[in-house]
Parts: structure tokens; sequence; C-alpha cells
């Protein structure tokens, strides 16, 4: 990078000043990891401090039955398939309150776009849900489902979400986003949710008073300029509804074919490479000072490894999600030395190793409990620590 270019780019950042598309086109192209993440901490610790929320949650998919064959995703499967399933709503229950000693405080649920199941089954299982576990925050639904449910039940999705909401639905999801501009989204995505529609229910979900997550897929067959795109809009959309409570860039998975038939379903995998721990680290740098009007932002751990997720706290995150329990969207994150688990103590003692305080949130981001600050990098030499992998 230009050194003039990059006094600019500094200047801006500590005065404050809003930076523009071709500002984090030029981030993306500098090498300069350490002077991307001295002005993203910079900018997390102008808006958070040294805090590092995460919350007790679990993951539930209720069926992986998906009418779409997009082509980075290694979660659906058709009817009939060795390994497609759909949980009964009992089973769901039961899955949920395995967590309920742990004081679970979210569900988040997301699903295949099902072709045959009734639109009444989703708010009767969010009712169900919400009875057995009162106290839990039900995070369900990206805004493709919501499309989805409009198509299947002939509903506009203003009454749905009403419905949904009425049922205990405290916030959608943010999935669905993947990358917005159709120069690529045209190559992986074979559903009809796209930046109007995806921005359209968001748009009303936050008119409804919702909180809700946005998320971007990285590391595939786009390039920078896509995804400086893809926060712009959302960006903007922020601007006019201020509903955004945390932004997640999301790492985009190779299948390891850990599927009960073998079959390899990602269908760009062979000119694809999944994201390096530095492209990741400055993802998550350039996110942190393009989107400076959404509060968070999310390292969602199980696609980056434990390892990149404390480093990005020095990169501008500050939310490392959850418990997660079970996650079956990406394929399994024991093949990057991940955990499919994390208990409350193990993110206090992830958060705490990388000299942050832990805060627990719930959905919408207000604290639960604030804990102790880490103790001292001199104390922490005196005594050998447990290394993450």
């Amino acid at each position: 990078m230009d050194a003039g270019l990059k006094r600019d780019l500094e200047a801006k950042v500590y005065a404050g000043e809003r930076l523009s598309r071709e500002d984090g086109i030029a981030l993306y192209e500098s090498d300069d990891l350490t002077w991307l993440g001295r002005l993203a901490h910079h900018k997390r610790t102008e808006m958070n401090g040294d805090r590092v929320m995460f919350n007790v949650n679990r993951h539930l998919n209720l069926t992986n039955v998906c009418s779409a064959s997009c082509a980075y995703c290694s979660f659906q499967r058709k009817p009939g398939e060795k390994d497609a399933y759909t949980m009964r709503i009992d089973e769901a229950v039961a899955k949920a309150k395995e967590m309920e000693d742990e004081q679970l405080t979210e569900l988040h649920i997301v699903n295949g776009l099902h072709p045959s199941l009734p639109w009444r089954y989703y708010p009767k299982v969010l009712r169900e849900l919400k009875a057995a576990l009162p106290n839990v925050k039900l995070k369900c639904f990206t805004a493709t489902e919501v499309q989805w449910f409009e198509k299947i039940s002939g509903l506009p999705a203003s009454e749905i979400l009403d419905e949904l909401m009425d049922a205990g639905l405290e916030s959608l999801t943010g999935g669905g986003a993947e990358i917005f501009d159709w120069e690529v989204r045209q190559h992986i995505v074979d559903h009809n949710c796209h930046w109007e529609d995806w921005s359209r229910i968001h748009r009303l979900a936050h008119e409804k008073g919702m909180k809700t997550p946005a998320t971007m897929l990285y590391g595939h067959i786009e390039e920078p300029r896509h995804r400086v795109d893809h926060v712009m809009r959302l960006r903007e959309l922020q601007d006019e509804t201020g509903g955004f409570a945390v932004f997640i860039p999301l790492r985009y998975q190779h299948d390891f074919v850990d599927s009960q038939d073998g079959k390899v379903r990602n269908r760009i995998q062979e000119r694809t490479t999944m994201a390096a721990p530095a492209e990741s680290l400055k993802t998550f740098a350039v996110s942190r000072l393009m989107f400076d009007n959404v509060p968070h932002l999310k390292n969602f751990w199980v696609m980056h490894g434990l390892s990149v997720a404390q480093l990005s706290l020095n990169f501008g995150a500050d939310d490392l999600d959850g418990s997660v329990v079970e996650y079956k969207i990406t394929h399994d994150a024991d093949s990057y030395g991940t955990p499919s688990t994390m208990h409350r103590d193990d993110l206090l003692n992830i958060i705490w190793d990388a000299g942050f305080q832990p805060v627990e949130r719930n959905t919408r981001y207000e604290v639960v409990r604030e804990y102790e600050k880490p103790i001292s990098l001199a104390e922490r030499r005196s005594e050998p620590q447990k290394v993450w992998a």
C-alpha cells in the first residue's frame, strides 16, 4: 500500500470518519496485518472496551431436507436420502432440555427448506419449546426460511413474523446472506431469496422491534470487493433501521465427507481453498473498520477454530457466540481440532486467556453477568497455562 494512502486511512480511523467503498478495498489490499489489527482493535476498544461477550446456547436444526441445492452447502438432503431427517416436535424439545441444567439462555434454530412440511409446524414447535423452556430466548429461521414460509403458507412476511413472535420468536438468525452481489451469488445460491428479499424481511423484523444478526460467507469464489459491497449494503440498511446487533463473518468450509452416504455435496470445492487464518483476521479487521454502525462483531468459533477466535479479539471481534453443542450446517468441526461443544467455563477461560473480560449476554445483547477481568500477564507467566488447539 502507498505510504501516503496508509497515513490517510489511519488518520480517518483515528478521527472517527466513515470509510468509503474505496477505503475498504484498499484495506483488503494491504499486506500489513499488524497495522490492520491495530486499527481494528482501536475501533473495537472505542466501542466495547476490553469486554468479550458470549452466551450459553444450543443450535438445533429441525430438518436437513431442503428443496434447494446451493453449490457450497453440505448440509442439505433430498427426501428419501439415507441421512435425511426431520425432527418430531417432542424430539426437538427433548434435545433442547438436555442443556437445561447449564442455564441455557438461547436456542438457535435454522433448517432446510422442507418441500412438504406444513407452515403450521414452525409456530407450533416454537410454542412447545417456549412452554418447555420459558426463560430461553428463541433465535430462529433465516430470511430465506421466512420467504419460504411465504411461499408455502400464502401469507405475507409481516403476518408470518407476527405469528412467530406470538409463538415466542425473539430474533431471526443472520443466515441466507452469503454474498449479496449477483456476480457471485448466482453461482453459489439455489433459492430465490436474494438481497431484495433478505433486506425486506430484516427491515420488517426491525420495524417490529427485533434486534437481528447479519452474516457474510467469505473465502470461496468472491473477491474482496464483493465483501466490501456486502458490508456497504448492510451498513446502509443499518443507517435506516438500527436493527442489527451484530455482524458475523462466516468462513466457507470444504466438505469432509462425513455423511453416511459418502457424497461430496459441495460443488465448488474443487476450485476453492478455505481462507487461511491471516485472511480470516484481515476480514474481521476490515469488517470492524467498515461496519461502523453495528455495535458487535462476532467470531463463530466453530468455523474458525479456537486459536483464530482468540486472535480475532485483537482484530475487531468482541463476541465469541456460545456453547453451540451441535452444529450441522458446516461439516465436522473436529477436522480443525475444534470441539463441538464449549461449556460456560471453557468460554470464560478462552476469553481470560486472550486477555479480555468475559461478559455473558442474552439474545438482545443485554448483559446477563459480568465476570472478573483477566489476571495480569505476569501472573499468568508464573505458572504453566493450558494451550488451546
